[in-house]
Order: C-alpha cells, then structure tokens, then sequence
C-alpha cells in the first residue's frame, strides 16, 4: 500500500493533493505543514515517497531532501514547484529528490508522475556474487513505441546498472527517471511527432493526439533502439528513435529556472539533473545518457 506525505504549508494545496493521492485505489496520503515535522513523521511513520513544497517553514525544500537523504535514504522525494522556488528546486533535484511536479499542473501530471516514480523504486534481486565482478556490459534492444515495454525497459537498465555499482534506492532510482524521460521523449515528441508546447497549452490534447498517432502510418511503425554500455566506472545509454529529429540547439535552457514550471522540457532538465552527461547527435533524434561511477 503506497503512502505518500505531502508536506506543505497551503492547506488549499495539501488538500489538493491528498484528494488527487487517495482516489487511487489502495493509496493512503499523510499532511503536515514544515519540514522539521516532515522529518519526524517519516521517522516514525515510514512512507514511500514525500511530496513536498519547496518554500515551506522551518525547513525548506532542500533542506528536506538532504536530511531525507542523510536519515532515509530509501525514501524517494517528489518535489511540487511553483514561480519563485525554481532555483531551490533544480539545487533539490541536484541533492536527490527523485522527480517534480510543477504545482499548477498537479491535476494532470501528479498521480502518473508518482506512479513512474512507484515502479522505479520498487525492489530488484539480483545475483550480487556475479555483477560484483563485471568487466564490460553491452546490450542493445529494438523497441515498437509501446508504453508496456519501453517502461519495463527503463525499469531492467536502472536494475542492471544499480545492482552493478551496489547503488542506494535514491541513485537507482535517479537513473531510472533520467532513462524513463529519455524513452518517453523518444517516443512523444520522436516517433509521434508530437510538439512538446502542447503539453503546456493542452495536455488532454497531447495526450488524445499521441493516442491517435500511435494507430496511425508511418507512426506506429517506427521503433526505439536503446543501447547499454556498462563498465565498473561509467553507463552509457544512448536512445535513438525514428523520428525526423529536431535542433538540439533548440532545447529550453537547463540553468534558466524559469523553464522549471513547464512540462515542456522537464524531461531534459531532470536528465541532465541525474546524469553526469546529456548529448544529443546532430540530427537530434538520438540522445546519450552517461553516468560516471565514485564521481562524488
């Protein structure tokens, strides 16, 4: 059973939440107004994940996430923004938190943004006597644009990574977001074609018209190549899609915070938040994912 403590000093918006958190079947949602009684509650009530504001008394949003990080490591951290706490959510994200949400598309984007975080961190076994030992890792995949395979793929190489390098839930987790948005990047805007600024203006839109696409020739026929190189010091996952590509050059700037508040570009913002490298080919329909080992 998911708990989820929202921690936020509107009551309008902790209301908000809970109410969005607990129409989902078996979710239960806990509220309190600061960090430092966020802190404690945690401590004694164990959750899944804390949604917390940025600008809240006592403890702020970054402050929140580094103490979580230090006291519960196992506890994944989704942050809600709003005008004025870009600059402190992009510091938390860079400290650990898991993912955001941006406060004014709560109703749309946070049920499906805590469920990919959910699945994300649920627990892998593995064989750690043979992973410990691992050399070289190279794996490709070719992919058809479904959602129910592209997110268990992103699920398996945030395992195969994780069990290989001995990672905490948070850092596994951190990988299998930046990994996730890649995917869903070169599935929405890639293959479907689909023009990320309607995400803004009209989500039901973006979400009806990939629907449609997704049916319709040559968009469904197009796949997905993921590939995975894996030392005992560095990840590389590079995504190539089939889509006509765009200009890299055109992405929304990821040191200005005032993109934080748009769906439009949260993808690249939170790959570039977890990974050590983010590059795109000249075409722009191929991204590579590195992560460097012991980078402290």
């Amino acid at each position: 059973m998911p708990g989820v403590l929202i921690v936020d000093d509107s009551a309008v918006d902790r209301r908000l939440a809970a109410g969005l958190i607990e129409r989902q079947e078996g979710w239960t949602a806990a509220t309190v107004e600061d960090g430092v009684e966020a802190l404690a509650s945690v401590l004694q009530h164990p959750v899944e994940i804390v949604l917390t504001d940025m600008q809240i008394p006592a403890m702020n949003g970054l402050e929140l996430v580094k103490a979580l990080r230090r006291e519960c490591p196992q506890v994944a951290v989704v942050l809600m923004t709003a005008q004025g706490s870009e600059e402190l959510a992009v510091q938390a994200l860079q400290a650990g938190a898991a993912s955001y949400v941006p406060k004014r598309a709560l109703a749309a984007e946070l049920v499906p943004t805590l469920r990919r975080v959910l699945a994300a961190a649920s627990d892998e076994r593995s064989q750690q006597s043979l992973v410990h030992r691992l050399q070289e890792r190279c794996e490709t995949y070719h992919v058809e644009s479904d959602l129910a395979l592209l997110m268990p793929l992103s699920r398996y190489l945030q395992q195969v990574v994780g069990d290989a390098w001995s990672l905490d839930k948070t850092e596994r987790l951190r990988i299998g977001t930046a990994v996730e948005e890649a995917l869903l990047n070169a599935l929405y805007h890639g293959n479907l074609e689909l023009d990320s600024q309607l995400k803004d203006e009209d989500y039901s839109r973006f979400q009806a018209l990939a629907e449609e696409r997704s049916r319709q020739l040559p968009y469904r026929d197009r796949r997905i190549s993921v590939s995975l190189r894996l030392t005992p010091s560095t990840a590389s996952i590079t995504i190539r899609d089939d889509g006509p590509g765009f200009d890299p050059q055109s992405l929304p700037d990821p040191t200005d915070t005032d993109n934080l508040d748009r769906l439009c570009g949260r993808g690249v913002m939170l790959m570039r938040a977890f990974m050590s490298e983010v590059h795109y080919n000249a075409t722009g329909n191929e991204v590579t994912l590195v992560k460097h080992h012991f980078e402290g």
